[in-house]
């Protein structure tokens, strides 16, 4: 299979695939990742090492010949940054912005009703964004060689030979006769399985790793669903239908999109239908699903943390996220330990897939440590608690060149903003200043405000609020560059 950029035309010439529209859904959350990933910074988004994003990795796979311009299906949270960073990479993507979650049944569906306004025949490529595939060129020949199935009515995924007995992932059989395509019939599904039936699929040699990746037209996978799912087909058309456009974003109808199921796109569809036909992946693959898998990939190529040492340890995942951090393993044995200036992680690495009860239990109890993360991004840029206490927050505030925060107010807090780089354009009720490092400002509360930053570097600020109460929550908008809802 190796080298395949084409399916063979009778006459021996090579038949040009069509060129397949990619569909990177990026609306999970990574719990098993936490605390670096976080509902505010999902892994996918996260740096998990000093290369680039897993996110922009998807991406660099399919900015090459034979792929379209592909289609982002994101949450409304994450829909800048997805923007951000697809942009960082000279790519203008269509994001869908699911206005709720909905797993991804949903999102593979509503994009597939996308794609077939202008042509229900295109073929689309459903990639999950948390992967990693460092051949990016053997990955592309695979979806290549899959066109033909995929153009007749079959929906193609594809597998990886497993290495050792894996619990994490989810396990296909194919069928041991091909088709005359090329590929192999799908005989059965197996969800992430118990110790004992990896090991005895993993000793069979007849199952891979299922990848979660599909090809198919949209016309084919919006039929499965019409016989396997229809209670997603009519309230997802409806989404589609009533979509509106914002800031380059189309934000899919809520009410339409809430009335849809949740499954993920294995148990609506995939499972049940009887047309899927499996491509062998051979190059190196990992899904990134928790940190036994991050630290799988680090013996492969020395990480770059600083933050960390590691004494006498072994089979030993450290890393320590932040400045000022120095995470320290003395004779450590199977261990995964994760700092972040907020939150610490330490736990057995075999229970690496039990990082997400751990998360469970924060938000149970209603720590901020389970879903946000210490830097939250904003589409202006980005803010950082500093500290806080009993009446007070602090925090570093960084405004883009450019850039604009809300016109808004606060009915609870009062705000002390001092400039210690760039320059700062400040609204203060009606009047307007411009600040300079060391100089200051103070917003009494209920006084409507806006900060800008009008120069060509990034504004920094540290920003001391004071009031009985301080959430973010507590802001009124009257104007917002970024549409956003007064929750975002």
């Amino acid at each position: 299979m190796d080298n395949v950029t084409g399916a063979q035309e009778p006459d021996g010439g090579v038949q040009q695939a069509p060129a397949i529209t990619p569909v990177l859904l990026c609306g999970g959350s990574g719990t098993r990742l936490w605390p670096v990933s976080r509902a505010d910074m999902p892994k996918q988004f996260a740096r998990l090492g000093p290369g680039p994003t897993l996110f922009q990795e998807t991406l660099s796979r399919i900015t090459r010949a034979g792929f379209d311009k592909p289609i982002l299906v994101t949450s409304a949270r994450h829909r800048f940054l997805a923007a951000e960073q697809a942009e960082g990479m000279g790519l203008e993507p269509d994001v869908l912005v699911e206005p709720q979650p909905r797993n991804t049944a949903a999102a593979a569906l509503a994009a597939a009703l996308w794609i077939a306004r202008e042509d229900p025949n295109r073929l689309m490529l459903i990639l999950p964004c948390d992967h990693h595939i460092p051949d990016a060129d053997s990955f592309a020949a695979t979806v290549a060689y899959g066109a033909m199935a995929a153009r007749s009515g079959r929906i193609v995924t594809f597998g990886v030979t497993p290495t050792r007995p894996e619990t994490g992932y989810g396990w296909i059989q194919p069928a041991p006769l091909p088709r005359r395509d090329g590929t192999l019939p799908l005989a059965r599904f197996v969800e992430k399985p118990e110790a004992d039936r990896a090991m005895r699929m993993f000793r069979s040699g007849k199952y891979l790793w299922n990848m979660g990746v599909f090809l198919c037209t949209a016309r084919t996978l919006i039929d499965a669903f019409g016989r396997y799912a229809p209670g997603y087909v009519a309230p997802l058309r409806m989404a589609v239908r009533r979509a509106r456009h914002d800031l380059g974003f189309l934000r899919l109808d809520e009410a339409s999109f809430s009335a849809a199921g949740c499954e993920s796109l294995d148990v609506a569809v995939m499972e049940k239908a009887n047309n899927l036909s499996v491509l062998r992946f051979d190059g190196l693959w990992s899904d990134m699903g928790d940190w036994d898998a991050v630290g799988r990939l680090a013996t492969e190529a020395a990480p770059d943390d600083k933050g960390t040492m590691a004494i006498d340890c072994e089979d030993t995942v450290l890393r320590a996220e932040g400045t000022g951090i120095a995470l320290v393993g003395i004779g450590l044995s199977n261990v995964i330990a994760i700092a972040t200036p907020d939150a610490v992680l330490v736990a057995d690495r075999s229970r690496a897939q039990d990082v997400k009860l751990a998360v469970a239990a924060l938000q149970e109890r209603g720590a901020s440590q389970a879903d946000h993360a210490p830097r939250a991004l904003r589409p202006w840029g980005s803010f950082e608690v500093l500290t806080e206490g009993a009446g007070f927050k602090v925090k570093r505030i960084t405004v883009l060149p450019g850039a604009r925060l809300s016109l808004q107010s606060h009915d609870h807090r009062a705000e002390h903003w001092v400039l210690v780089a760039g320059e700062a354009l400040v609204t203060n009720g009606d009047s307007e200043s411009r600040l300079l490092p060391n100089q200051s400002t103070y917003i009494p509360a209920g006084q409507v405000h806006r900060l800008a930053n009008p120069g060509s570097q990034p504004a920094i600020l540290i920003e001391v609020q004071t009031g009985a109460y301080l959430a973010e929550d507590d802001i009124h908008r009257f104007s917002d560059d970024y549409a956003r809802e007064a929750a975002e």
